[in-house]
């Protein structure tokens, strides 16, 4: 057994854990990373899937990525490299119609189902805009907090209240419904209040399901489709695009700017208790027996299981134990990875063109993702499920061989506790819905890799398939994630912090609950 002293160790390689990594060994402190896995990114790795095949194995496009993150790290010179879709989405119609998203495409595209819905499209896309900006100026800050203690200890929070309901107050009241709105309603509600056309619906209600084992009518799913807005690429706002060499190249310039700094990522250690004494943490202890003491320990995990496994019961409240056990975690997601002997050809669009760089979203109505939703909870999974595929080799030819191709299949709905025995009938549900839009897809594929909720846990620590590391649901957003009085990263055992998307602001590849948690600890350990 090795003993080693640190000021911080982090559980958890995944892109957050070593965003924080990164910000702390900038400011000078002695950072070690371990991570359970062979790689380090977490949910966010390239990998071979089939022979001569690569793709990003879990997550699998960028929008989210903060960039002052971006630019702090200094990715690009890392390696980093992220390109735009030619076209943001694609949506086959039936009847072999379809409705295409981008730039100078979108207005003209909606107009053909409905002019009405065209000249609202700016209207809406300004309102939704004006949201987005009052929370994408907290992203990068903790919210308000709920603190223990007197006036003197709370006036941290109370003057960020204050500063979050100025903001709010300089809304004007149109602005300060659509925030209500956004906040509470679900996806479809919304929608339906702007438009009369089922495409233009679809396109956007898709947004309010990622990830959300939940209905587009499902009360909050507003607020997952408003999720989705927050990014952009190269400076562009709400676009999305693709990193070349995938998601793995993300985390890997992540993790070599963390070596230039110094910090000690260790692979292969996983982690088997958070080391405590006099009620305090102080370190963890590695499944192989190895201690890494430490000032400060940051969990970059689901905190489900950093509560569950991993932290002695004894040192935590009993209320807060309760309210972990009742952590809303699970994912309606169904994940694969398809190599293809030649690109798809769609009946709505046979031709090889710009629309296959596009996310391809086969679900033409709110109404078809709606009862998706609730098959999938009656029955296991939907019948008619929804597909968003991205073909990433159209935009990067490193992950296949000349000629060929690979396809991410970003599947729903399944119940999070799917069985290993279905899933390989999923998996061919998946492909044969594909081939319905596009005959002769399911002559195409190669191999695959078919990655259900149960797989996701498995190999990332997903609880429940939970891509956001627990529901983007009104009670577990803000100021209550992961539980009210600890949005601020700072856990109820003294010295352990929470960094991963259990915590403010939430899943997606964002960067920004790393960043946010480590200004927390430097905080702390100057103090």
């Amino acid at each position: 057994m090795a003993v080693t002293h640190t000021d911080v160790v982090i559980l958890g390689g995944g892109h957050n854990g070593l965003v924080c990594a990164f910000y702390l060994a900038r400011a000078g402190l002695k950072v070690t990373v371990l991570e359970r896995r062979h790689v380090v990114g977490g949910a966010a790795v390239t990998e071979a899937f089939h022979p001569g095949f690569r793709n990003s194995t879990a997550s699998y496009t960028v929008s989210l990525l903060n960039p002052r993150v971006i630019a702090d790290m200094d990715l690009a010179r890392h390696g980093l490299k992220v390109v735009l879709r030619k076209v943001a989405n694609f949506l086959p119609l039936p009847g072999g119609d379809r409705l295409l998203a981008g730039d100078g495409l979108t207005r003209s595209e909606v107009a053909r189902f409905s002019q009405k819905d065209a000249d609202r499209l700016p209207e809406y896309e300004r309102r939704l805009e004006v949201v987005a900006d009052v929370l994408r100026d907290w992203i990068l800050r903790p919210p308000p907090n709920m603190s223990a203690g007197g006036w003197l200890q709370a006036l941290p929070d109370l003057l960020s209240a204050g500063a979050l309901g100025r903001q709010a107050a300089a809304l004007d009241v149109q602005g300060r419904r659509d925030l209500l709105d956004l906040f509470t309603k679900s996806a479809g509600d919304w929608l339906d209040g702007w438009f009369e056309s089922d495409p233009i619906k679809a396109l956007f209600g898709f947004d309010g399901v990622v990830g959300n084992y939940a209905g587009p009518y499902t009360p909050g799913s507003a607020y997952v489709l408003l999720h989705h807005v927050f990014g952009e690429v190269n400076g562009r706002r709400g676009a999305w695009g693709h990193a070349i060499g995938g998601m793995g190249a993300i985390t890997q310039a992540m993790a070599a700017a963390c070596a230039e700094r110094g910090v000690d990522v260790r692979l292969e250690a996983p982690v088997a208790e958070v080391l405590t004494e006099a009620g305090r943490a102080v370190g963890a202890v590695t499944e192989a027996g190895d201690v890494v003491r430490a000032r400060a320990v940051v969990s970059n995990l689901h905190p489900r299981l950093l509560f569950d496994s991993l932290v002695d019961p004894a040192t935590v409240p009993a209320d807060f134990r309760e309210r972990m056990t009742r952590y809303a975690s699970g994912s309606g997601t169904f994940r694969m990875n398809v190599a293809l002997s030649e690109l798809p050809r769609f009946t709505a669009m046979p031709e090889p063109g710009d629309h296959l760089t596009a996310g391809i979203i086969i679900a033409p109505s709110l109404d078809y993702m709606e009862r998706a939703h609730a098959s999938a909870r009656l029955d296991g999974w939907s019948r008619q499920p929804i597909v968003e595929m991205l073909i990433p080799s159209t935009l990067d030819d490193t992950l296949a061989p000349p000629g060929q191709h690979v396809a991410s299949l970003f599947c729903q709905h399944v119940t999070p506790d799917l069985s290993d025995d279905d899933r390989e009938s999923v998996a061919d549900l998946m492909i044969e819905t594909v081939d319905r839009w596009a005959p002769g897809f399911k002559a195409s594929v190669l191999g695959r890799l078919a990655l259900g909720p149960r797989d996701l846990e498995r190999r990332f620590g997903l609880v429940g398939g939970d891509i956001f590391h627990g529901r983007l649901t009104l009670d577990q957003l803000f100021s209550a994630r992961p539980v009210l009085g600890h949005a601020d990263h700072r856990m109820p055992v003294p010295g352990l912090y929470l960094c991963g998307s259990g915590a403010h602001p939430g899943g997606g590849v964002t960067g920004a609950p790393g960043h946010n948690a480590a200004k927390v600890v430097l905080k702390d350990l100057k103090a």
